[in-house]
């Protein structure tokens, strides 16, 4: 969930709604993934299977209700790779300002370059071979990475807390609706991740009722992270600064500690957080892709698992391919992404909120090793706080999305109604049942 959000973005938060209205944008997007969460935690606790939303839906709302919440979250999850591969080498920039030759083309005004470019393929092609030859090696790259993340993050948040001053801060709120609801749009995407347990909880050696105590650990520290650097960006740096700088948050670290030093070891925890979101979500995406192909929901070829290293290596490689093409279109890409994947985890969030809706109107026996309540109302709630995010992407809306973002989202979901209709004979009476196939014993 910590990516690279919280050092290229959290600027653009608090002079779009002022420190408080940022803080309450993520507060109000924090209480829509909490509700989101406790769906999650509780039926990921109950399918601990590969693809996590395919099952759920699945089980709940059938084949057709599936598809819709695999492809949306697939969208998502391919976002933030491509996000990733776009952002690193915007953070190469900062640490080597003149590093950009052979400039080959503009978009929207944005210079591309050569070898701009080719950091964010190169990091793509890593970060896929890393997933490529097993789980074991990547997941060990996360621990060492999210470490780096804490500890970077802590510094800073420190540095605000005791060198920050509220002159910075001024104004703390700003009154225009149009910046809170700005923020506020970005969170689905920013919070983005804790979905990623599910996903792989197939081959998770833990026991189920745990997986659901760690997805609502996991959202409670970025709840808490993401306001905690609003914070001390807010106090670290002034406005001023904050509208003339490229990267806010490793100004805001100087500003706090004296030291242009301190600078590059925020951009350096920044890297962390890139290769650790980008490692996570081609984790859940060659998932949720090879859920699907299994399934016969995507053509047999996306179902691959490599003999040696046990990985659903095509479903990798398709990702990591799609990631390579995102920098050719420049950093304005950055924007793009956030918004068009945002809208598409929104969606699959509700659909995961109508399939625990039902589930728990329709088989109030089954086994529920971690219980969200005795009631339903955290699935109505993630039901209406999902909608009520939906309609704010929507076009005449303060924060609605531009044409590149429908642009985004009318390829990829013309190109998943192309498989909804031409393999739906495949799998439209597929069950819950039928989707039960050992996938633990074929990916490790």
């Amino acid at each position: 969930m910590i990516g690279w959000g919280w050092v290229v973005l959290s600027g653009g938060w608090v002079t779009d709604a002022g420190v408080i209205g940022a803080m309450l944008a993520f507060l109000i997007g924090g209480v829509l993934v909490l509700c989101v969460g406790f769906t999650y935690s509780e039926l990921a606790s109950s399918m601990p299977k590969v693809g996590g939303e395919h099952s759920y839906a699945l089980r709940g709302i059938g084949p057709r209700g599936s598809f819709i919440a695999s492809w949306a979250i697939a969208l998502g999850y391919v976002s933030v790779v491509a996000f990733e591969a776009v952002a690193l080498p915007n953070v190469v920039e900062y640490l080597f300002p003149n590093y950009k030759v052979g400039y080959m083309y503009s978009v929207t005004g944005y210079d591309v370059y050569f070898t701009w470019v080719l950091v964010g393929v190169a990091g793509s092609l890593f970060i896929a071979w890393i997933n490529y030859i097993g789980i074991k090696f990547a997941s060990f790259v996360q621990m060492i990475l999210t470490l780096m993340i804490v500890l970077v993050g802590l510094l800073l948040i420190f540095g605000g807390a005791v060198n920050g001053d509220i002159a910075n801060a001024d104004p703390l709120w700003v009154t225009s609706t149009t910046g809170l609801l700005a923020v506020m749009i970005m969170t689905p995407f920013l919070f983005v991740g804790f979905d990623v347990i599910p996903q792989a909880a197939e081959e998770m050696n833990v026991k189920p009722r745990s997986i659901g105590k760690l997805l609502i650990a996991s959202l409670i520290c970025a709840i808490v992270f993401y306001l905690a650097v609003i914070y001390a960006v807010g106090f670290g740096l002034g406005s001023a600064e904050r509208e003339q700088s490229v990267l806010p948050t490793a100004d805001a670290m100087v500003n706090l500690f004296g030291g242009e030093i301190f600078g590059t070891i925020l951009v350096l925890g920044g890297i962390a957080g890139i290769l650790t979101s980008w490692n996570a979500f081609i984790i859940g995406g060659s998932r949720i892709i090879f859920a699907m192909a299994d399934t016969k929901m995507l053509p047999q070829w996306f179902a691959k698992v490599h003999p040696k290293y046990g990985t659903p290596s095509n479903a990798i490689w398709f990702i990591g391919i799609l990631s390579a093409v995102s920098p050719f279109f420049g950093a304005p890409m950055l924007g793009w992404l956030v918004d068009a994947g945002g809208l598409t985890i929104v969606v699959a969030y509700l659909m995961v909120a109508v399939s625990f809706l039902f589930l728990r109107k329709n088989e109030p026996a089954m086994v529920r090793p971690f219980k969200a309540g005795r009631s339903s109302i955290f699935g109505w709630l993630a039901l209406v706080m999902s909608i009520f995010f939906a309609v704010q992407y929507l076009p005449g809306m303060p924060a609605g999305l531009g044409w590149h973002e429908w642009v985004i989202l009318l390829g990829w979901w013309m190109i998943g109604a192309y498989f909804a209709i031409t393999r739906y004979n495949q799998y439209k009476t597929l069950t819950y049942e039928d989707d039960i196939h050992d996938l633990d014993e074929r990916i490790s």
